[in-house]
């Protein structure tokens, strides 16, 4: 299992970016997908998640409104649109595989991350 993520960068307040991540080595398409994030300050923290065929989606508070997940099945590849950043949106920004032990789920794979820095 394989999860690339880029399109990270420096951004100021109200900018936008467009993160993706690229898998390989497992079935994209019959996987739950996941973005978390994590800061200094606040440890790791869950961002938004999309179901197998993307039709479904959910989102943290944080994020709702501003930040829009997508995946193109064809491509393996998961994306993360940010609009109207802040500088709260400061971050390592990692994909995740989501799996479920029929009961919960949980990531059990991620990326190595990309920087998101919000800053003027």
């Amino acid at each position: 299992v394989q999860l690339v993520e880029s399109g990270g960068g420096l951004v100021q307040p109200g900018g936008s970016l467009r993160l993706s991540c690229a898998a390989s080595g497992f079935t994209f398409s019959t996987y739950y997908m996941s973005w978390v994030r994590q800061t200094p300050g606040k440890g790791l923290e869950w961002v938004s998640d999309i179901i197998k065929s993307g039709l479904s989606t959910w989102y943290a508070d944080s994020v709702k409104g501003r930040f829009t997940i997508s995946r193109d099945n064809a491509k393996n590849t998961m994306f993360l649109q940010m609009n109207n950043l802040k500088p709260e949106d400061t971050a390592l920004y990692y994909c995740a595989r989501v799996v479920t032990d029929g009961v919960n789920y949980y990531d059990d794979y991620w990326g190595q991350g990309t920087q998101v820095t919000v800053s003027s």
